[in-house]
């Protein structure tokens, strides 16, 4: 990670593009980046650490920008170990060093690192709280439970920079070419994204300072069309879909519920509807899916029974959901089974467990394979969807 923000304010973080999993659940198929700071001043700071398996690297990255100074402050913002794995080390390489963190994030520091960790050597802050480095300043603003609840993000008057912690973030190494909105959208729901109140709460706090950049801790730091990422944040944050269109989730045992799923889209394409995402849960991650369900107004889901109950491969997606905060939403369900169908029941009754579920009906109960009455009542409920939606 080369990019730096300025000639004061330098990126030391750690690119990881053998990562595989986040989290030891989700994919990564770009590796991650773990992001730390270094502000270069009267008085020198780091922000936050990196992951325990990039330490070495980022320690080496960290002494080489330092050209030989002293670094006074240790910015931590979040408790989560792959940002504080290399506290340990750097508190013991430099032991006038000084950990500036949040009150519940000090309590934490015994928890990961032993009682009495750094006794004498942490500085609390609050909201509102500045420290001077110089000609930078940090002022601190709580971000409790974006996504734990110790956390805080810091901004730099002079340069504009808002150092913004776990919000921000995507999946992937900082420098990947992609369109960040996607990898960023699988990052918020299944991060961040049981907490849109407290985000939208944040992102209130951080209206009036002027933002010039945005560096997360994971992904690239933003420094153009900011409007942009904010107001997805915003959309995201108050659980409102960010396209109006249908997600077609299926999970299929021999292929008899894919055919089905297969003609509810294009159903809706010849009723004239644009935007149809069509996902097979069993091959695809249950991340993106779930990504993909909050950013669609609409969405039908289709499953088999299996054991009596709702095949696992969608049994998942709808928990994963629920746990998410799935909200606001139309679907329709279409179950399948040979002998005695239960999976439409179970599947709704796991969505109305959900707030402000709107299910359209019929439901479309598929006996082992379509037949004319199941392609007329999936035409119905192409139908209602395509009205929902006008």
């Amino acid at each position: 990670m080369t990019l730096h923000i300025s000639s004061s304010i330098r990126c030391i973080g750690v690119n990881d593009a053998h990562a595989t999993l986040f989290e030891s659940q989700y994919p990564l198929p770009h590796g991650m980046s773990y992001n730390s700071y270094l502000i270069l001043d009267e008085h020198t700071a780091i922000t936050d650490t990196v992951d325990a398996h990039c330490v070495d690297q980022w320690l080496t990255q960290l002494e080489h920008e330092l050209g030989g100074k002293k670094p006074e402050y240790l910015i931590v913002h979040h408790m989560e170990p792959d940002h504080t794995a290399g506290i340990r080390t750097v508190m013991s390489l430099y032991p006038e060093l000084v950990i500036v963190t949040s009150a519940i994030a000090g309590k934490m520091l015994s928890q990961f690192f032993g009682k009495d960790a750094f006794e004498g050597r942490v500085k609390t802050v609050r909201e509102g709280d500045t420290l001077c480095l110089g000609s930078h300043t940090l002022q601190f603003f709580a971000a409790p439970m974006v996504h734990w609840p110790e956390v805080i993000v810091s901004y730099e008057q002079s340069e504009k920079v808002l150092f913004s912690a776990d919000a921000f973030g995507k999946f992937g190494v900082a420098d990947y070419p992609d369109n960040w909105t996607d990898e960023a959208r699988r990052y918020y729901f299944n991060i961040v994204g049981k907490y849109g109140a407290q985000v939208t709460s944040l992102l209130n706090k951080l209206e009036q300072p002027q933002i010039n950049i945005i560096a997360p801790l994971h992904g690239p730091w933003l420094s153009s069309d900011l409007g942009r990422y904010v107001s997805l944040y915003r959309t995201w944050a108050a659980y409102q879909p960010e396209t109006k269109g249908v997600l077609v989730a299926y999970a299929s045992i021999y292929g008899g519920t894919a055919k089905g799923a297969q003609l509810m889209a294009r159903t809706l394409m010849e009723l004239g509807v644009q935007e149809i995402a069509l996902m097979d849960l069993c091959v695809c991650s249950q991340s993106e899916a779930v990504a993909q369900a909050f950013r669609y107004s609409h969405m039908v889901v289709a499953a088999p029974t299996y054991d009596a109950g709702i095949y696992p491969a969608m049994h998942d997606f709808l928990y994963h959901l629920g746990i998410k905060g799935y909200c606001n939403r139309t679907v329709g369900v279409m179950e399948n089974g040979s002998w005695a169908p239960t999976a439409g029941k179970q599947m709704t009754a796991m969505l109305n467990e959900m707030k402000n579920i709107n299910i359209l009906g019929p439901l479309v109960s598929i006996r082992s394979t379509l037949s004319p009455e199941t392609i007329e009542s999936t035409k119905q409920l192409a139908t209602a969807i395509c009205q929902s939606l006008s």
